[in-house]
């Protein structure tokens, strides 16, 4: 089982992020609290959305959503992330998601190596958090899961680009429908494909 927190003292939301790296589609944060002293029997298989099999995944996210404390999730669109780069679109979306959280935290374990501080709140990044601490893992499971259900209804308008499998991710059958149907309005214009293909051919 992964740890049940870095400071056992205080109400602590782990933080993850989802849909960092792809070329189409929002980037997703999402901010748990797992309720202090309890264990849940699923805590047993929790770990790293990237980890765990899409199924899983699904169920996880339904007793995340039931049984946390509370959980936030928010998302920001291309447009945005197009305006204001990838990595500020992470940590505002981030930021919107521990917004949502009732009650607030009081320490925020943030999985990657920075993070711009929360209002009031004191933070602690963690490089590989959502496989080391039970909060973080469950933010991935969050922020992975709405991700991946947006994505499956944008697919429905799309098709030829198969969002539904490669959950906007640069594969090389992205790629091919990006260069055979051009771009959606959905996809994010400041990710130049030219740099993609040459990790492709």
């Amino acid at each position: 089982m992964l740890e049940p927190g870095y400071n056992l003292e205080v109400l602590e939301a782990g933080v993850d992020e989802a849909g960092r790296g792809c070329l189409a589609g929002p980037v997703v944060a999402a901010a748990v609290i797992l309720p202090p002293g309890t264990l849940f029997s699923w805590y047993e298989v929790l770990n790293d959305s990237k980890k765990l099999p899409e199924t899983m995944r699904d169920n996880l996210r339904q007793l995340i959503e039931r049984d946390a404390l509370a959980w936030g999730v928010s998302m920001i669109m291309p447009d945005e992330i197009d305006r204001i780069n990838i990595l500020n679109a992470t940590f505002k979306a981030m930021h919107a998601a521990i917004s949502k959280l009732s009650p607030e935290p009081e320490f925020l374990l943030i999985d990657g190596n920075r993070f711009p501080r929360y209002p009031n709140i004191p933070h602690q990044c963690m490089v590989k958090g959502d496989a080391t601490y039970l909060a973080i893992a469950a933010a991935s499971v969050l922020a992975k899961t709405h991700r991946d259900e947006y994505m499956k209804k944008l697919h429905q308008q799309f098709p030829q680009y198969a969002w539904d499998r490669n959950k906007a991710y640069g594969t090389e059958a992205h790629v091919h429908a990006i260069k055979t149907y051009g771009y959606t309005p959905h996809h994010r214009k400041s990710f130049q494909l030219k740099e993609l293909q040459m990790s492709l051919f």
